[in-house]
């Protein structure tokens, strides 16, 4: 309903875990990454555990997206279920047959999966179990699955199990008759609720994937919104998207702290007041006793100049709290013990000057020949002015090398402070940041200390109209579309192509998306339309990946 009003392409806080819209927080990342690693690498259990809605599944999703071709799955959703039951789930995951009279027998059940394994391993394949909603498992169950890593051979255990759970896994799995099972475990990663700043980053991450080119939400509204879901993404998507829905009602283009208060009320079915009501309640309160205490002592003193009290001094004197920023969270569990300083931390702090927002956007508009006045209105908007498109993201370095465009990158240094500089080069083993009159090159592995994957980049886009295209779209721009796929293949334009977005083409932008490490979804969203715009060389963009020159 709102989507057009706001620039959407689609709804962007849908509770559904899509893998798209996956934002890695650190503890996110690690998690996702040892999995990964588990996967290929060991064997015996991992234990994945998290609030309701921290993201648990999402991960999950992720994972199964990026599962490498020698894996097999067996997912299992409703663990709520026999030892004989588990086993069957496990075996019709995989496609295992299962005579009809054998269905109910553990050991029928467990032969047969065992020499799946064996025939598996012996193919060189891995078979992965997840199990989701393990906080639900019987302790039969629990035992079953503690005898499945039985299955070895003489150095290789040949199933590798996922539990994911709420917290209770934890408890669950502490009990004493449990033990064995404990000890097999080889990773525990919790994902917590996020920060402040974790969650304004996912607010713009899933906008941005949705389409969005301007910010929308207000640093007051993302304020509440961290103060009001406690950084747990699912209630950050509910109340958001009521948000939307409501400055849509409004006609308001910006979402502020008011719309976020008045979806959470509507989300908690109670009224939400703004912050400051509270203080400024308790504040009366205590001024009310204070006077009260001043008439009591005006009275028993009545023929004596009494001093005020002290409760008065205090509520006239105390200044209301405030709500604690990001920056100063930050501050609050940085280590007392002194960083020796690094190359890069000796490069911001003598260039601090330079890396400013204003200087760094002056340096980046000017590597595309455009201007930057600090004067005229926003960074996007001047860009847009100009032809360009904002893109704001949080991504990793093979993503940039991907994007091959140069990008502002946000550097927190060891004193906590951030500094905006612009990413001019970058190769698999060094980057090269503009700062101030300089090109300062430093390895990856440094650098990657002091970024946390937030990246601004401009982008011309080869569309009139900057947007999506897919699955059912028409016109001169599919037909674009059609062309700079052919020449990215280097062949010439085909006389009379469709202007249909059908289900060739669909095929074909998956094949780019998969060649280029893009997400494979068959939408040529911005990204893919900035990396072949990259491969064909079509608006003459700057870019930072060197590249051989061409015979």
């Amino acid at each position: 309903m709102y989507t057009s009003f706001f620039g959407l392409q689609e709804k962007p806080f849908a509770i559904t875990p899509d893998p798209r819209y996956l934002y890695l927080s650190g503890r996110h990342a690690e998690a996702l990454a040892h999995l990964l690693y588990g996967i290929n690498e060991s064997g015996g259990f991992i234990q994945l555990t998290g609030e309701v809605g921290t993201g648990k599944t999402t991960v999950i999703r992720s994972l199964l997206e990026q599962l490498p071709g020698h894996a097999d799955v067996a997912l299992i959703l409703n663990p709520r279920i026999t030892p004989a039951e588990f086993l069957l789930t496990i075996c019709e995951e995989l496609h295992i047959p299962v005579p009809e009279q054998g269905r109910g027998s553990t050991k029928t059940l467990m032969d047969l999966l065992g020499r799946h394994l064996l025939d598996t391993h012996a193919r060189g394949r891995r078979v992965v179990l997840i199990v989701d909603e393990a906080q639900n498992l019987s302790t039969e169950t629990l035992e079953q699955v503690r005898l499945l890593t039985n299955l070895e051979t003489a150095t290789t255990k040949l199933l590798q199990i996922i539990l994911i759970g709420q917290p209770e896994l934890r408890d669950l799995l502490d009990r004493a008759e449990l033990r064995q099972l404990a000890q097999r475990i080889t990773g525990r990663y919790h994902l917590d609720p996020l920060s402040a700043e974790e969650s304004a980053g996912y607010v713009r991450h899933r906008m941005r994937v949705a389409g969005a080119t301007a910010e929308v939400f207000t640093p007051s509204a993302l304020r509440e919104i961290q103060r009001l879901s406690h950084g747990v993404p699912r209630v950050i998507n509910v109340v958001s998207d009521r948000a939307l829905l409501g400055g849509f009602t409004r006609e308001e283009h910006r979402v502020g702290g008011a719309l976020i208060r008045q979806a959470a009320s509507e989300v908690y079915g109670r009224p939400i007041p703004a912050p400051w009501l509270k203080w400024a309640t308790a504040a009366a309160a205590a001024a009310a006793v204070g006077l009260v205490a001043v008439g009591l002592v005006s009275l028993w003193s009545k023929n004596q100049q009494a001093p005020a009290p002290a409760a008065a001094e205090a509520v006239e004197s105390s200044p209301a709290p405030a709500i604690p920023t990001a920056s100063a969270m930050a501050d609050a569990v940085t280590p007392a013990a002194a960083v020796e300083p690094a190359q890069l931390d000796d490069l911001l702090a003598a260039h601090a000057g330079d890396t400013t927002t204003e200087a760094a956007l002056s340096r980046l508009f000017k590597a595309w020949g455009a201007s930057y006045d600090p004067s005229r209105g926003t960074g996007c908007e001047q860009a847009a002015g100009q032809g360009l498109e904002c893109l704001f993201q949080k991504g990793s370095w093979a993503q940039l090398q991907t994007l091959d465009r140069p990008a502002i990158l946000t550097l927190t240094d060891e004193a906590g402070r951030t500094h905006q500089v612009v990413l001019e080069g970058l190769t698999d083993e060094t980057a090269s940041f503009g700062i101030g009159d300089q090109l300062s090159t430093v390895p990856i592995a440094e650098a990657s200390r002091y970024w946390f994957g937030d990246f601004l980049l401009l982008w011309r886009p080869p569309l009139a109209v900057p947007k999506s295209l897919g699955p059912g779209s028409r016109g001169a721009d599919v037909k674009w579309l059609r062309e700079s796929l052919r020449a990215a293949q280097g062949l010439p334009p085909a006389p009379g192509g469709s202007d249909v977005y059908d289900a060739q083409l669909t095929s074909e932008v998956q094949e780019f998306q998969r060649q280029h490490r893009l997400v494979v979804d068959g939408v040529a969203g911005v990204q893919t339309q900035i990396v072949l715009d990259t491969v064909i060389r079509a608006t003459g963009s700057p870019t930072i990946v060197s590249r051989p020159a061409e015979s």
